[in-house]
């Protein structure tokens, strides 16, 4: 049986400290389906569990939501 857990990994523009990687982590993490978020505030790198696909406007959605942005 294959794991159906898929992983995508982004880029958010504009954090600066813990409280906005607390901030992005709350919004990506109520996507639905999302069962972890690991944040890298030096490289802004979001890396994004989830069960089955996540659609990547809902990703942008959540970062917007948040304050900041996906770069690229």
């Amino acid at each position: 049986m294959s794991d159906p857990t898929s992983t995508v990994t982004v880029t958010v523009s504009g954090m600066t400290c813990g409280h906005c990687v607390s901030s992005v982590r709350e919004e990506i993490g109520g996507i639905p389906g999302v069962t972890a978020v690991d944040v890298d505030l030096a490289s802004g790198r979001v890396t994004i569990a989830s069960e089955g696909a996540v659609d990547q406007g809902a990703i942008k959605e959540a970062v917007e939501e948040a304050g900041y942005e996906l770069a690229g």
